[in-house]
């Protein structure tokens, strides 16, 4: 089924509201919930509304709190979350990097105890729009998912890695990926009846590969939300050694370098670390205008090269969701049944009845 994004984007905003999130909170949440959804990212999209929900009834995430700098100089500092949702910290925390970066031509940000930050692509995306480049590590405190190269057991979270370059155009780069082989969220819209994940994606406990994502989630439940720390098995980083190292990389730089905490023994709820650097191409003795045209020949470049594929072409990052987004405003949100009755029993479940959310969604 299919769901137009703005009554969609009401929706979410109504029921965060309803949950006890400020109005400007609730709006933000529903904005980058569904933003993620509309750019192909469905793994970190609404499918996510019952989990937030959870987390806020189980005081694992608190509604209202903002951004705090705990240390600071011209060219860093280092912010306290303070486990409020990543939909508003995130914000926060990236504002802070770029006003930085364009006084000081360079900003590192260590933000540590977040709510769940959701895409870090759009933490890119809000650089690109000043003008910056931007690299972002995450690492993902008591959520053991994936297991290291050459283990079967969790050791990692999914643990992403983002990097945003502006090109002058409204094609810039943004890379931005997990290093687990899908995003856990990806297993989630498997699990409930989406697209599946590859067959070698997870790590029964028995060392075998799988996409079976009762491995990940355990046997099914009635009437209980899937949780990952219920299986038996673990993740797959991908690009074997590669995206195991580059997990490490994350909890190291996101976990440990900036304060929020590494996957040993966890002790506490879940949050997010990340450790940003903002880098204004100016600083480097070049023009802007120049900087701007070499990215943009060199991508055209790449779009080039003969493709294997004529219909698909060659893609650059950034290229894929750009498409993704304006089929989706025109055709709505693709959910899952089950995506969509969650969402909806997380609406009644918070007061929403049946006649308010009809008129929400037209």
């Amino acid at each position: 089924m299919r769901v137009a994004v703005e009554p969609l984007e009401r929706l979410v905003a109504k029921t965060f509201l309803r949950a006890g999130c400020p109005e400007d909170e609730a709006s933000r949440i529903a904005h980058y919930l569904v933003k993620a959804n509309l750019t192909g990212h469905d793994s970190h999209g609404v499918i996510r509304v019952p989990r937030y929900l959870a987390w806020l009834r189980e005081g694992r995430v608190y509604p209202g709190r903002h951004a705090e700098i705990v240390l600071e100089t011209p060219v860093l500092a280092v912010v306290e979350g303070h486990h409020g949702f990543g939909q508003t910290i995130g914000p926060e925390a990236c504002a802070l990097g770029c006003r930085k970066a364009k006084d000081q031509g360079l900003a590192l940000i260590a933000l540590r105890r977040s709510g769940h930050l959701g895409r870090i692509g759009d933490f890119a995306e809000l650089a690109i729009e000043e003008g910056l480049v931007s690299l972002h590590f995450v690492n993902a405190y008591n959520s053991l998912l994936v297991a290291p190269f050459g283990a079967r057991e969790r050791r990692f979270s999914t643990n992403p890695i983002c990097i945003g370059v502006p090109t002058g155009d409204d094609r810039p780069f943004v890379l931005d990926f997990a290093t687990s082989l899908v995003a856990e969220g990806k297993c989630l819209v498997a699990h409930q009846g989406g697209q599946p994940i590859p067959p070698d994606a997870l790590v029964g406990p028995d060392g075998r590969l799988t996409g079976d994502t009762r491995v990940l989630y355990g046997p099914a439940q009635e009437g209980a939300y899937p949780d990952p720390r219920k299986g038996p098995g673990a993740m797959r980083a991908f690009g074997e050694h590669k995206g195991s190292g580059l997990a490490l990389a994350c909890e190291l730089l996101a976990g440990a370098l900036t304060g929020s905490g590494i996957n040993a023994d966890p002790d506490g709820p879940f949050h997010n670390g990340m450790l940003s650097l903002y880098i204004a191409p100016e600083a480097l003795a070049q023009e802007r205008g120049s900087f701007l045209s070499e990215v943009r020949r060199f991508l055209a470049w790449i779009r080039s090269a003969a493709p294997i594929d004529p219909k698909a072409g060659v893609l650059v990052p950034g290229d894929k969701e750009r498409m993704t987004a304006a089929e989706r405003r025109a055709h709505g949100i693709p959910l899952s049944p089950q995506t969509w009755e969650a969402i909806l029993d997380a609406a009644r479940a918070v007061g929403l009845s049946s006649s308010e959310i009809d008129a929400i969604l037209g």
